[in-house]
């Protein structure tokens, strides 16, 4: 069906006739909806438009003419916030971004488990860039014309990317500036150095700060020194977002320390997928939502995300043991070619359990190949370790090791560890938001980066019932946009922005397998971003009027 055209850049848009679900939590309404300058200009409410109200007070949806989108049986939402988002170098070397506007989303949350590349200096980028290589690849002919917060949110905005953008500074990027790779406490110099760019991040606009306890250096931080940052990100009104340091045996006790550093610190909390992984915690959500229950309670300010998913993805590398990765890349590499350092990893992973992979021993059927650097390990790509040392006749470490080496840490990897129950029992608490955690490189990404937000609404709201159609919006729109402190973004009310997500309720579904993992949305009609259609009738515009929003006195806004 021919939906109608949307409109240029400033120009008058008429949704006609949409179920409008306005990322509030209240129930739904028919209207029409008149955009016009990149704002929501009035609704018309009632079942045949009827009179509406501008953000003055004035004329309805439907006057002054422009073009006219028919919206009849298709809902009209806030455009989607992905919470945990890898786009970091995405959003400049293909600004057109499919993967995410097709989802319906219009802003993503970068600078993710505290591993991104601002601020850094003339040595922690090129070792940043071999570390992140499998999460985001390493261009060589990308310009890396920014060191600190600031410049890089101005890289966004010359750049003119498909989506609006938020930042958090990374404590690790932070850690390698200050003091390199080092497994100790920081000297009160060097804490002051994290604090000062911590600082001059937040000044920027960063929204908050991420920090990733489970990779290094960020794993070698205790609680004093994550409470002591948190202070600087209260103080700015910015929020913590840890990947804290286990999801696996040490889960529980991982969630309890990041709400006490939130509680010592006045910071707010965002617990970022939040999951419960591992046999160790099947059907044990419950036990963490209880922990979150008792902190609201108690008066921490906590929010979570999480993503529709059974598997989790990262790299290869990240399941070595800590002390393995101290000093960086090339200290990594060379740990690796020494026998008797590889004897203590094998020791780690097979017998004691890795802290790299969550205090568990390693089940190597449940580590999946989905991406290399190196043509000659192509056909690594889609399959176990375990299948793949059935294969040589090695043992399951043996190839794990042999990998790294070959890729240079480069291997991006599915871990199959999680549970239905758990899944369903965190996304419906409502606390909740969503993010995908979706990596965007490899031969078999994780299909979350590109189906994450139409699983919510196809599988788990339409097919399952887990959340209302109301309930599965506002954790996609409103709430996140509170949590990041968003001005006038998240809803649909006159005088908002024009982020907004025409959907069919009954078609819209995730096309993206573990197979195929870059297929397209189904019934992702239109999305506007900025008041610009970047989606027309299901396809991509090319138009690119995304924005770095940074955090002010008044919130977050597009400057």
């Amino acid at each position: 069906m021919n939906r109608g055209e949307g409109g240029e850049p400033g120009g008058a848009v008429v949704f006609r006739g949409a179920t409008v679900v306005d990322g509030t939590g209240a129930e739904r309404y028919r209207a029409d909806v008149r955009i016009a300058d990149g704002l929501i200009a009035g609704i018309a409410a009632g079942p045949d438009g009827g009179r509406g109200v501008g953000p003055d007070g004035g004329r309805g949806a439907g006057s002054d003419g422009g073009r006219v989108v028919d919206a009849d049986g298709l809902v009209l939402a806030p455009g989607f916030i992905d919470m945990h988002a890898h786009s970091d170098l995405a959003l400049l070397l293909e600004p057109e971004h499919p993967a995410k506007v097709t989802q319906g989303v219009t802003c993503e949350v970068l600078g993710q488990d505290g591993l991104s590349y601002a601020p850094v200096d003339d040595t922690t980028l090129p070792a940043l860039r071999r570390q992140l290589a499998g999460w985001n690849g390493d261009p060589a002919d990308l310009d890396w014309d920014w060191r600190d917060v600031g410049g890089y949110l101005d890289r966004l905005d010359r750049t003119r990317a498909a989506v609006n953008a938020c930042y958090l500074v990374p404590h690790g990027s932070l850690r390698m500036l200050a003091m390199g790779w080092a497994d100790r406490a920081p000297t009160p110099l060097e804490l002051d150095r994290m604090r000062q760019e911590l600082a001059r991040g937040l000044l920027a606009g960063a929204v908050g700060m991420s920090s990733g306890l489970s990779y290094t250096p960020g794993t070698y931080a205790d609680t004093a020194e994550l409470v002591d940052l948190c202070t600087v990100v209260a103080a700015y009104g910015g929020f913590h977002a840890p990947h804290q340091r286990s999801y696996g045996a040490g889960a529980l006790e991982g969630y309890a320390e990041m709400v006490e550093i939130s509680r010592r610190s006045g910071c707010g909390l965002h617990l970022t997928h939040a999951t419960m992984n591992f046999g160790v915690n099947a059907g044990r959500a419950g036990e963490l939502l209880d922990l979150v229950d008792a902190a609201l309670a108690d008066g921490v300010d906590l929010t979570l995300d999480s993503y529709p998913y059974l598997p989790g993805s990262t790299t290869l590398a990240a399941l070595l043991p800590s002390w393995a990765t101290e000093g960086g890349p090339a200290a990594t590499l060379a740990r690796l070619a020494d026998p008797a350092a590889c004897e203590r990893i094998r020791h780690a992973v097979e017998e004691t359990g890795s802290d790299g992979c969550h205090g568990v021993v390693t089940d190597w059927a449940t580590i999946q190949v989905s991406g290399v650097r190196s043509a000659e390990l192509a056909d690594a790509v889609g399959r176990t370790v375990a299948e793949l040392a059935a294969e040589r006749g090695s043992g399951g470490t043996d190839v794990f090791l042999d990998l790294l080496r070959r890729d240079e840490l480069a291997t991006t990897i599915l871990q199959h560890v999680g549970h239905e129950e758990n899944v369903r029992a965190i996304m419906r608490h409502p606390a909740h938001t969503v993010g995908s955690d979706g990596l965007l490189v490899g031969a078999r990404p994780h299909p979350r980066a590109w189906g994450t937000f139409p699983r919510y609404l196809g599988h788990y709201r339409r097919e399952l019932g887990v959340l209302t159609l109301e309930e599965a919006v506002t954790r996609m729109t409103g709430r996140p946009a509170a949590r990041l402190g968003l001005h006038r973004r998240g809803r649909i009310a006159p005088g908002y922005h024009a982020d907004l997500v025409l959907f069919d309720p009954e078609r819209v579904r995730d096309a993206a397998t573990f197979e195929q993992p870059r297929l397209p949305a189904e019934g992702i009609e239109h999305v506007y971003v900025n008041g610009t259609a970047v989606v027309r009738q299901g396809r991509t515009t090319g138009a690119r009027p995304g924005r770095a929003l940074r955090r002010t006195d008044r919130g977050a806004r597009a400057l």
